[in-house]
Formats: C-alpha cells, sequence, structure tokens
C-alpha cells in the first residue's frame, strides 16, 4: 500500500434510515423509553453499519495483535521483549487472559504476530510479521512510512478476511511491552495534550520510571516537531506495528460494513489515528469500556465516542472489548425476542421533545 492509496479510500456512511428504525423498535418496546440506556443507541449504531435493523452478532471475534516495540531500550517498562512472545504462545495455547474470557462469551481468538522481536514460528499465532520489533524513536523514527503501511494494510486484509469467512461482530486487542508509551506519544501528538496529563504508568511503573517515560514521549515529540496534521507521520515516527494494524482492521471494517469494538488506551489512540487519516471511521468502532491509563477518556472525547464501562481496566490483549461482546449479546436477546406494546394491547410511551436536558 502506498500513501496514495491509502488517501484513495472511501469510506461510505452507515445508514441513517436503519439507525432510526432500530431506535423506533426499541421505542415499540414494552418498557420505558429509553430504558436500556446505552444499549439502544449501540444496537442502532451496528444495525447502520450492516444496513438492515434485521441483523446478527453470533459470530465473532477478537484480533489480537502483538507486536514489540525498540523504545523499550530507553527503560520506559519494568518488563523486556520476552515477555510479548510469551503471552503470544499462551494465546496460541488458547490460554491467556482474553481466550479465556472469549471461551465464556462464545467468542474466537485469533492471535497475529506483526512485529514480535523473535523469528519464532508460534503455533496458534497468524504469521503476518512485519518487522521483528520497531526501532528506537528516540534515536530514528520507529517505522519507515512503507513499513507502517504494510501493517495498515495487513489490518484491513485481517479485517475483510473474517468478514468473508462469515464473523458478524469484531474486537481489537494487543499484545506489546512499551506499547502504553508509544500510544500515549501518538495521543500527545494527536491532540496536543500536555504528555505529562496523558501518559500513565502502563503496567505498573514506579515514580522514576514514569518521569523517564514521560521524558522519554516529551523529547520525540520536540524532536520530530509531530502534531496532528500528518497522522500517518506520527504512526511512523513514534508508533507502533500493532498501532498501524489496527488502523488497518478499523478501516477494512468500514470497508466490509461490519463493526468493531474497541478495547483500551491503545486501540483507541489507534482508532483516532484512522479518524485523522480517514473521517468516518468512527461510525463504524463500538466502545467498550474506559482504561485507567489517562489517555484514554481524553480520546474517547475527541472521537466522540462514549464506553460503556469503566472499571479502571488495563489487562490489555482485548479483554474489555470481549466483555462488552457479552453485553451486546445481551442486549440483543432482547432487541430479538421483544415483547411489543401491542401484543399486550396497550398504548405505547409518546416521546415528547423538551427543552431540557437531563443530569
Amino acid at each position: 500500500m502506498t500513501r496514495q492509496e491509502l488517501e484513495e479510500l472511501r469510506i461510505g456512511a452507515p445508514s441513517r434510515a436503519v439507525y432510526d428504525q432500530v431506535k423506533a423498535r426499541w421505542d415499540g418496546m414494552a418498557k420505558p423509553l429509553d430504558g436500556m440506556g446505552r444499549f439502544e443507541e449501540l444496537t442502532a449504531r451496528m444495525g447502520a453499519v450492516f444496513g438492515t435493523p434485521e441483523f446478527q452478532i453470533g459470530k465473532k471475534a477478537v484480533l489480537v495483535l502483538c507486536a514489540d516495540n525498540g523504545i523499550v531500550a530507553e527503560g520506559i517498562s519494568q518488563s523486556g521483549q520476552e515477555v510479548t512472545a510469551a503471552v503470544a504462545r499462551s494465546m496460541g495455547l488458547g490460554e491467556s487472559s482474553v481466550c479465556r474470557l472469549a471461551k465464556r462469551a462464545g467468542a474466537d481468538v485469533i492471535p497475529v504476530d506483526l512485529g514480535i522481536h523473535s523469528n519464532e514460528a508460534i503455533p496458534g499465532v497468524l504469521d503476518r510479521k512485519i518487522l521483528q520489533g520497531t526501532r528506537d524513536f528516540l534515536k530514528e523514527p520507529a517505522m519507515t512510512e512503507g513499513e507502517t503501511l504494510a501493517a495498515v494494510r495487513a489490518g484491513m486484509e485481517l479485517a475483510l478476511g473474517c468478514k468473508e469467512r462469515g464473523y458478524q461482530l469484531l474486537a481489537v486487542g494487543e499484545m506489546g511491552i512499551g506499547n502504553t508509551t508509544t500510544s500515549s506519544a501518538v495521543a500527545a501528538a494527536l491532540t496536543g495534550c500536555p504528555v505529562e496529563a496523558i501518559t500513565g504508568r502502563g503496567a505498573g511503573l514506579d515514580d522514576a520510571g514514569l518521569r523517564r517515560k514521560r521524558q522519554v514521549i516529551s523529547q520525540a515529540l520536540e524532536q520530530y516537531g509531530l502534531g496532528p496534521e500528518d497522522p500517518l507521520r506520527v504512526l511512523s515516527t513514534v508508533g507502533g506495528l500493532d498501532l498501524a494494524g489496527m488502523v488497518g482492521i478499523y478501516l477494512g471494517g468500514a470497508l466490509a460494513r461490519i463493526p468493531v469494538v474497541l478495547d483500551g488506551v491503545i486501540s483507541v489512540a489507534a482508532a483516532l489515528a484512522a479518524e485523522k487519516l480517514k473521517p468516518g471511521v468512527r461510525e463504524y468502532l463500538i466502545p467498550s469500556h474506559k482504561s485507567k491509563e489517562p489517555a484514554a477518556g481524553r480520546l474517547l472525547k475527541e472521537l466522540g465516542l462514549e464506553p460503556v464501562l469503566d472499571a479502571g481496566m488495563a489487562l490489555g490483549e482485548g479483554t474489555g472489548a470481549v466483555m462488552m461482546f457479552a453485553l451486546l449479546d445481551l442486549a440483543m436477546a432482547l432487541y430479538q425476542n421483544q415483547t411489543l406494546f401491542a401484543d399486550m394491547e396497550l398504548e405505547p410511551y409518546v416521546r415528547f421533545e423538551t427543552g431540557e436536558k437531563e443530569d
């Protein structure tokens, strides 16, 4: 893929007519108006993506992108890169945290090696390796533009391939030591938010480690002069292969008209990059939870997406997105098996327009 090919991609808008039909169906159910809260809006958004109010989300998958980050050489994590490969091996065996949750939720886990720092072929993990980890972005850009676009392309192909295999709902996850640093750097560059306000402790840095992490990000942003006007350059310079791959999954989901559920802060940073690259992509994204990382709230606000869960989670791997799968299934159980006011020979509630905002 080239920059020009990326620029030429056309993302159509979801169906507003179907959105309204789904909302009207909720209003006709024997319950108070908006009784299912955010889930009424989220199911309407999914229907709009599918282009029909008669949609299913039974076959679900979480695509977990595994990649290492050269910035770990700067002491921004208490773990080494060997952890990425170890967790990927656990995913391949179906034993990692996201695998346990996905089994209960009736979803498939598809782990993908986009850039693990190893030449090992990991059983059960798709090999889409572009690099054996990115470069240390304090010394040079993390990736070339070509490598970044290769990761975007890989993500698009993963999403389109899932559509061909009959998946009806996707989610993203990631595994890669150092990726709260890359995502914080991308978030700071795209939002202009101060590094100190947007960068957290990741997997458990002490005070000295957090200071070093913030220093590294601040130095890189100043060194390269990064800003929101060129999101592809931001991704290439201080991002990671997992972030670029997620951008591709979001683009592929929009092209294939399949909703994609976001996970935590890393997936949301990639979502903002995707939206800046291709405005309108956000309409195909379903928020799940608000990570405890400080960048999460700012990124979600920039995207205009409101998470359902706010539980202080920061596990990664796509675990928050898989928990959202279960909640969406529960909402769909009501949507698809509704009791109407007409069935009970009762008059439905009438929706009145008011000038007051509810608290």
